[in-house]
């Protein structure tokens, strides 16, 4: 159930990545909104130029053409309040009718903080007076008690690091509480998803938020063990029908042999009645190794095939297959080779010891049905990397590329040679294969270095 953990780290990645990214971009919204609004204290500075602009001329007050232009262009009005009098000794034209023009020093206090009659008001000091500057109404807002708690600001950044932490677990904590009832249905469905190649049966609940998904499920995995019935009732046929076929046939066959033997030995029948009754000899021994190898692969497939495996001397195990196909080999067309370095005296497998002399043999066997005006046959045992090879090559007809290409991943159940009027079955590799396979082991088929076919036989070595 490795997925399950690995979808919740998924969403929590997906969850914190959105929150901190959320963060990022409101505290970039913020700084550009506060940024825009640093030039709102532009209305501060321009009552300071008004005051620095306004000059007095034979007790008369002046302002410069360029600061009018901009009160103008600004709508706003001004006033010049004097230091002694309180009294307003210049104003703009555009003054309102309901603005005072005396004024006492709470009023001066009042509007240095806030408004005059709703008009937001900045003062800005000149060198015998208060400028005044007034904005319409709804022009700016003012902060009318600008005060702050000493240790607020100076632990501020403690404050907005904690509300961070407390924001990110709140939507941790949501998250994972809107979708706990998301992955209580994600798990049973996971769960029978991975049990599905496996053929057990799988039986989810079919409710909550993936019910439909879970019926699906439920549905393939009914269908599956169904197949399943079905495949194993066919094979268990199969093999039987193998099993039953191979007995019928032994028994009239060994006749068949066994009358053909008495034939071909038969020294009173005409020469060309013994070479016949030869020939049924002969082809009625192959339609026996036939049999035999059918029934065994049968066996093996369906695993009816006992394997006993014990801890062997692979060497000493080959040597005895070498040693009784050389002692068959009465006209000498298909001499054996034993390439095994001398050195190397004990090589360990678990192996089901018939069983490996049975692979081995069917290959050397292979090598001489193949060649029938004869070959050499080189056997030898090498150990690379914790690995006992066994090596059956020869020096015969060999095969093509793409040859190679079909032994090598093709079932050989039957295997046409174009060289001979015969069809081989194939069943000699695919036993081969079958017993390497029981032996947790695999085959390789390819050239040989001397020109002909090769076969590895690679097994693990046991310590």
């Amino acid at each position: 159930m490795k997925s399950i953990p690995r979808l919740i780290r998924r969403f929590i990645s997906i969850m914190l990545l959105s929150s901190v990214l959320l963060i990022i971009l409101n505290f970039a919204l913020l700084v550009i909104y506060t940024i825009s609004q640093i030039p709102n204290s532009y209305p501060w500075m321009t009552a300071e130029e008004v005051a620095d602009n306004l000059s007095q001329n034979n007790n008369q007050y002046v302002l410069s053409e360029d600061t009018a232009l901009k009160l103008e262009n600004s709508n706003a009005w001004a006033v010049f309040i004097d230091n002694e009098t309180k009294q307003v000794v210049w104003k703009t034209e555009n003054l309102p009718e309901t603005v005072p023009v005396s004024y006492s020093v709470s009023d001066i206090a009042s509007l240095t903080r806030g408004y005059i009659d709703g008009y937001p008001t900045f003062t800005g000091e000149a060198e015998n007076g208060l400028v005044v500057l007034g904005y319409p109404r709804d022009s700016f807002w003012k902060h009318m008690w600008p005060s702050w708690d000493y240790n607020l600001i100076a632990n501020l950044l403690k404050t907005v690091l904690s509300v961070l932490a407390i924001n990110i677990a709140l939507i941790f904590i949501i998250y994972v509480i809107a979708n706990s009832k998301l992955l209580k249905s994600v798990k049973p469905i996971v769960s029978g998803i991975q049990s599905l190649p496996t053929k057990e049966a799988v039986s989810i609940k079919e409710k909550g938020l993936l019910s439909e998904l879970a019926v699906s499920i439920n549905k393939t995995s009914e269908i599956l063990q169904s197949q399943n019935r079905q495949l194993r009732k066919k094979e268990t046929a199969r093999a039987n029908w193998i099993a039953g076929v191979s007995h019928d046939i032994r028994t009239p066959l060994s006749m068949v042999m066994g009358y053909a033997g008495q034939l071909e030995n038969d020294r009173r029948l005409p020469e060309d009645v013994c070479k016949k009754a030869a020939v049924i000899v002969k082809q009625s021994e192959r339609m026996r190794n036939l049999i035999n190898d059918l029934n065994l692969a049968s066996k093996l497939e369906y695993n009816m095939q006992p394997v006993s495996p014990t801890k062997q001397n692979l060497i000493a195990v080959i040597r005895q297959v070498v040693v009784d196909f050389i002692n068959m080999d009465i006209d000498d067309r298909h001499p054996i080779e034993w390439k095994t370095d001398e050195a190397l005296t004990v090589c360990p497998a678990s192996i089901d010891k018939d069983l490996m002399k049975r692979a081995v043999s069917n290959l050397v066997q292979n090598c001489i049905n193949h060649n029938e005006r004869g070959c050499h046959i080189f056997i030898g045992v090498m150990v690379e990397e914790s690995n006992c090879i066994i090596v059956v090559d020869d020096d015969g007809i060999g095969v093509t590329e793409e040859q190679v290409e079909k032994l090598n991943h093709s079932p050989h159940y039957m295997v046409c040679d174009e060289n001979t009027l015969e069809q081989r079955h194939g069943l000699g590799l695919l036993i081969v294969k079958q017993i390497m396979a029981a032996h947790g082991g695999t085959v390789n088929i390819g050239h040989s270095s001397y020109g002909g076919f090769s076969v590895k036989l690679i097994l693990p070595i046991q310590e």
